[in-house]
């Protein structure tokens, strides 16, 4: 198969592009999702979550609140690497698993937000960076998330900047235009990586 990593800061679009290249026939495999399942109720995830941190981190319907657990790691780097040591781990897992379900022709693609942050360059075939104006981005995060200037400034310091992220990658999306344009750079995305998957497979039957 074809591995591809999808990455890029907080607002980007990273969604918006993995939902595109899904209708095109990619299979997505979105780490953020997989970190809410690791820590769903009853797994070994949230207790361990729960036993680091206590038992403030919980709702009062036994799942956990990602806004109180939230507040305690973007105020304090420790408690974020701490958490990261609970949750990454069992993510990687999950997506090893998710991604063997695909066959070997698929054209996988990785949704991670951290994968610069959490040293994953090198692990794909093809890296791709979603990228926007820093401008745009806080608009962005303020409008879908409500945060204050604060907690958006505590958020972008969690995660690599941006041009670390664009210097690792292979394929770089402006979403800095509209959805028209952004589905047109996807289509062309697709197009390269179906030519670089089938390629592959070729040198595969040799």
């Amino acid at each position: 198969m074809l591995r591809v990593g999808l990455t890029g800061g907080i607002g980007s679009g990273k969604s918006a592009v993995a939902d595109l290249l899904a209708a095109h026939g990619a299979v997505i495999v979105d780490a953020d999702q997989l970190a809410r399942e690791v820590v769903e109720p009853g797994t070994p995830g949230l207790e361990a979550v729960v036993a680091e941190f206590g038992p403030g981190v919980l709702a009062s319907d036994g799942r956990l609140d990602r806004a109180a657990l939230a507040g305690l790691i973007f105020a304090d780097p420790q408690a974020r690497a701490r958490l990261e040591g609970i949750i990454h781990p069992a993510v990687r897992q999950l997506a090893v698993q998710r991604e063997r379900l695909a066959g070997p022709e698929a054209i996988v693609v990785h949704m991670i937000p951290l994968l610069v942050e959490t040293g994953q360059s090198e692990a794909f075939d093809v890296l791709v960076v979603v990228d926007v104006e820093p401008a745009v981005q806080r608009t962005r995060i303020q409008q879908r998330d409500g945060l204050t200037d604060e907690q958006i400034v505590a958020r972008l310091a969690a995660q690599a900047d941006r041009r670390a992220r664009l210097l690792v990658a292979d394929e770089v999306i402006d979403n800095g235009g509209d959805r028209d344009d952004l589905a047109a750079q996807v289509a062309a995305l697709w197009a390269r990586l179906g030519t670089r998957a089938r390629q592959r497979w070729g040198e595969g039957s040799c």
